[in-house]
């Protein structure tokens, strides 16, 4: 499912990422641990295709059978849309929108009917116990509402 090969990744002279391989298979949970500053979150980033390594090592970065790392920017943005899911630490919800349309929001970009996708999506908030939240907007709902909103949304 995600194989990354050789990952550098550079921040001037500072050498955060030195060769990192990764193998994870489907259904597969892996944690990712170390000290703060050991490029945790830079190689998730690269792993979520939100930032790309330094490809001069050779690098590649597989995912789904897709060597990502070789898509151009709009093709890379469809499938990161199409294939990837994020739950970010601080939600990143659109404040002017509903709890039902941040959920609905990956489809409609993905240029999803309407009808099907507020049908899905009324579905994942109610069996995440939001169903009485759908119309309230984020600054409305609760820390824990807002995380689940967006665990629906990914």
């Amino acid at each position: 499912m995600i194989e990354a090969i050789n990952i550098h990744k550079y921040y001037d002279e500072l050498h955060v990422l030195k060769g990192v391989n990764l193998s994870i298979d489907k259904g597969e949970i892996v944690s990712i641990v170390g000290a703060s500053g050991a490029g945790k979150t830079t190689l998730l980033q690269i792993l979520g295709t939100l930032d790309k390594p330094d490809t001069e090592n050779g690098s590649s970065l597989i995912i789904n059978g897709q060597d990502v790392l070789l898509l151009k920017d709009k093709a890379l943005s469809k499938f990161r849309n199409q294939q990837l899911g994020f739950i970010f630490q601080f939600h990143q919800l659109l404040p002017e929108f509903t709890a039902l349309e941040n959920v609905c929001i990956p489809a409609y970009i993905a240029g999803k009917p309407k009808a099907e996708t507020e049908t899905e999506a009324k579905k994942l908030l109610e069996y995440l116990g939001l169903s009485h939240r759908i119309d309230h907007k984020p600054t409305a709902l609760s820390g824990g509402e807002q995380q689940r909103v967006d665990v629906a949304r990914s």
